[in-house]
C-alpha cells in the first residue's frame, strides 16, 4: 500500500465534534482526533468537543448543523438517520457523510438470572414471568434503548405484551447504572451492549446468568427493518456463556459529518484515522484487543466499510491509499 504522507491544511480552522458523556471512549477518541488535526493545521486551530449520548442525537446535530462532526455507535445506526425511518419520524439526513468507522467488536444481549430458568426468547412467551428488566432508555435518541426495545418486538416481546403480564423496565441513561442494578438486585434481566466492559465481565462474575440467542426470524427482520447484523461470540467469552452464541451485533463508533465539511479537512481526518491510530490505540493496548472497547490495530479496509457514504474527501484519502478500490 502507497504510504500517504500528512497532509496539512495551510490554514487555523474552528471546528465542533461530540462525544460521549465526557468520559468514556467517544470522548476519548474525540480527544485524540483533535490532537491530531491541529497538527495538520494552523495555529489558531480552535476544536471544542460537547457532550451528548453518542445516539441519534450525533446524527441530529451534525444533520442539523449544530455540530461539524460526531462519533455514533454502533455503526448501523447511522443509517436510521441518513435514510429517515420510523426511530427519526420519517425525517432523513441525506447530506450526511461517514469519515471512517472506529473499530470495536460489541453485542447486544438480553441476559436473565439463572434462577428464573429461563433460556431462550421461546422460553421467555410461553412462561411469561414478572421480570424487571433494566434497559437503555426509550427515548427515541439512545439507541441502547432504541436497540433494546427493536431486540425485544422482533422477538414478539414488545413493551405492551411485557408489560401486559406484570414485568417492568427500569431504564437508565449510563452502562455502569444498568449493571449495578442486576448485582445489586434491583433487576432481573438486562438488554445492554459493552459486553467486552469490565461492566459485564463484573456482572457476569457476581450473577449467575442465561444468554438468551437472537432467534432467526427475529434477526431476519432486524436485518429487514434496520440492515441490523448479528454476529457471534466464542463460548467462556463471559462467565456462564457455554457455547458460541449468536447475538446482534453493536459494533463500531462511526465518525458523522456532512457535505458542507471542506474536502481537505475530510481528507486529514480520514488520514488521521488511518495514519496516526497509534496514537489511540496506545491508550488501550493495557487491554487485550478483543476485550478492548477501542480494537486495534485498525483494518483500513473495515474502516471504510461504512453504514453511509463516505465524505468525498474521506473517500479520496482510501482511494490514495490504496483501501478503497
Amino acid at each position: 500500500m502507497p504510504r500517504i504522507p500528512p497532509p496539512t491544511l495551510g490554514r487555523s480552522v474552528s471546528l465542533s465534534f461530540q462525544g460521549d458523556w465526557g468520559r468514556a471512549n467517544l470522548h476519548r477518541t474525540m480527544g485524540w482526533l483533535c490532537y491530531e488535526l491541529g497538527r495538520l493545521s494552523g495555529p489558531h486551530t480552535k476544536i471544542g468537543i460537547f457532550n451528548g449520548l453518542g445516539g441519534m442525537d450525533a446524527a441530529y446535530a451534525v444533520g442539523r448543523g449544530q455540530i461539524d462532526v460526531a462519533l455514533l455507535t454502533p455503526g448501523w445506526g447511522a443509517r436510521l438517520a441518513f435514510q429517515g425511518s420510523a426511530v427519526t419520524g420519517g425525517e432523513a439526513f441525506p447530506h450526511l457523510r461517514a469519515l471512517g468507522n472506529v473499530p470495536q467488536n460489541d453485542r447486544m444481549i438480553l441476559a436473565i438470572k439463572r434462577e428464573h430458568g429461563i433460556r431462550s426468547f421461546a422460553e421467555l412467551r410461553a412462561r411469561k414471568p414478572k421480570l424487571t428488566i433494566v434497559a437503555g432508555r426509550d427515548d427515541g435518541i439512545s439507541l441502547m434503548g432504541i436497540a433494546a426495545q427493536a431486540l425485544m418486538s422482533a422477538a414478539g416481546l414488545p413493551r405492551a405484551t411485557i408489560e401486559g403480564w406484570g414485568s417492568s423496565y427500569r431504564e437508565q441513561d449510563e452502562p455502569l447504572e444498568m449493571f449495578r442494578d442486576m448485582i445489586e438486585g434491583r433487576a432481573d434481566a438486562i438488554i445492554m451492549e459493552a459486553v467486552m466492559s469490565d461492566f459485564w465481565a463484573e456482572m457476569a462474575d457476581k450473577v449467575d446468568l442465561f444468554y438468551l440467542p437472537v432467534e432467526a426470524d427475529a434477526k431476519a427482520q432486524l436485518m429487514r427493518d434496520y440492515q441490523w447484523p448479528a454476529a457471534s461470540l466464542p463460548a467462556n467469552y463471559q462467565r456462564g456463556l457455554d457455547e458460541e452464541t449468536e447475538f446482534l451485533d453493536f459494533s463500531d463508533f462511526i465518525l458523522l459529518t456532512t457535505t458542507d465539511l471542506p474536502d481537505d479537512v475530510a481528507y486529514a481526518m480520514a488520514w488521521s484515522l488511518i495514519e496516526r491510530y497509534e496514537g489511540l490505540a496506545r491508550q488501550y493496548r493495557h487491554i487485550p484487543s478483543e476485550r478492548s472497547p477501542v480494537n486495534y490495530p485498525i483494518d483500513p479496509k473495515a474502516a471504510c466499510r461504512t453504514s453511509i457514504p463516505l465524505h468525498p474527501g474521506a473517500e479520496r484519502y482510501f482511494r490514495d491509499a490504496g483501501h478503497l478500490v
